[in-house]
């Protein structure tokens, strides 16, 4: 399972409820488990679905300190497989049923790009809440590697000791808001290059 983690001033709930928003509709389901700190949202096709095979996946979201790590599972396949094996078969058989299985093909396609838009819609949210692109306060201080004093950004030596603090001053990465550090050249959150 990817796991992000989105820091700022947003909260499970947040994105739980964009989560819910946008996949209530059409042949999905959306349910909520748990609340406080972990919930987890399980997006599912409809039992009442008539286009489409069937798909699920869950999200958790988790509160940490300063924002949310949200992991996705693993996406159940077996349904789409068999819709795209039905469509695939009769369309050998006959290939004007491909007519008759436009909506399945359709749905089928949309479900298999599920993954994707479920990050898509969760990248939205978090960066309309402000997240991903500044540090914290608490996350923006660095600590002396001499006496471990936490110390506010912009310093060349520490506050309490006078060490040069050198080159440990954290970041964060430009798509995602990870915190990273300066000798890595992609972000080990979404493999973005920095």
């Amino acid at each position: 399972m990817p796991q992000r983690i989105y820091h700022g001033n947003l909260r499970n709930t947040d994105l739980a409820e964009a989560i819910k928003g946008y996949f209530s509709r059409g042949n999905l389901r959306v349910q909520q488990y748990g609340n406080g700190d972990t919930i987890t949202v399980q997006i599912a096709t409809s039992p009442y679905a008539m286009s489409g095979g069937t798909t699920a996946l869950s999200v958790l979201l988790q509160n940490v300190e300063d924002g949310v790590a949200v992991e996705i599972s693993k996406q159940a396949w077996l349904g789409i497989a068999a819709s795209l094996g039905v469509t695939t078969i009769a369309a050998l058989r006959n290939p004007l049923t491909l007519i008759n299985r436009l909506d399945d093909i359709a749905q089928d396609i949309e479900y298999v790009q599920l993954v994707d838009t479920v990050w898509k819609v969760i990248d939205a949210t978090a960066k309309s809440l402000g997240s991903g692109f500044e540090l914290s306060e608490r996350l923006a201080r660095y600590i002396c590697d001499y006496c471990n004093t936490p110390n506010p950004p912009g310093e060349s030596s520490c506050i309490a000791c006078g060490a040069p603090l050198g080159n440990i001053q954290p970041r964060t990465c430009k798509n995602c808001g990870y915190v990273t550090f300066k000798n890595e050249s992609k972000c080990i959150n979404c493999g973005h290059s920095l």
